[in-house]
């Protein structure tokens, strides 16, 4: 008899819980709005799982899933900050960081990289696997797997740049951006 939708679910709350509620904890400062990221992330799953074809890796879905969960949650508090008395979570107020906000722009962008980079670059910066795990997962050598890593790491850093011009405090965290001319960069997350 083949596994249910919840049992399904429940094996992917199990193998990824741990990795998604780190990665939305690096875009979003609240632990508390990424444990509900988490669980919106994980009834999304649920309720798509049977829509869900084997042509790409799993993981990759459920973080695209938890991406596009954080960029909603950042347009949808950007229009509540114009509100007056618009509760407690907004976008970052003047002198606060946007860090969190581009982070969340990271997982189509590395989506876009060409081949040999994009499954390195997404193994390391999004499910924070160690650079030897993935240079046995991709059966290359370690050196191999670092300069993989870097030069996807340098594409990604220009295509962000061609993307949007950022503004950076002393620290190097983003301050402010803006969305260069008419690019098809980021669509409509900048």
């Amino acid at each position: 008899m083949p596994p249910s939708d919840a049992q399904h679910t429940e094996h992917l709350w199990e193998l990824l819980s741990e990795k998604l509620r780190g990665f939305l904890l690096r875009r979003v400062s609240d632990p508390q709005v990424a444990d509900d990221l988490l669980q919106e992330t994980f009834l999304r799953i649920h309720q798509n799982i049977g829509e869900l074809d084997d042509r790409g890796p799993i993981s990759a879905w459920v973080f695209r899933v938890a991406r596009n969960l954080v960029v909603d949650y950042y347009r949808s508090n950007k229009n509540e900050r114009a509100k007056p008395n618009a509760g407690e979570i907004a976008l970052p107020e003047a002198g606060d960081n946007l860090n969190s906000l581009v982070a969340g722009w990271l997982p189509e962008m590395i989506a876009a990289l060409p081949e040999p980079y994009r499954e390195a670059v997404a193994l390391y910066e999004l499910e924070g696997v160690a650079q030897q795990a993935i240079a046995g997962r991709l059966g290359l050598s370690l050196s191999g797997t670092k300069s993989r890593i870097q030069r996807g790491r340098s594409k990604l850093r220009k295509m962000l740049l061609d993307c949007c011009s950022f503004e950076q405090d002393r620290r190097g965290n983003i301050i402010d951006y803006k969305r260069n001319e008419p690019r098809d960069c980021c669509k409509d997350d900048c």
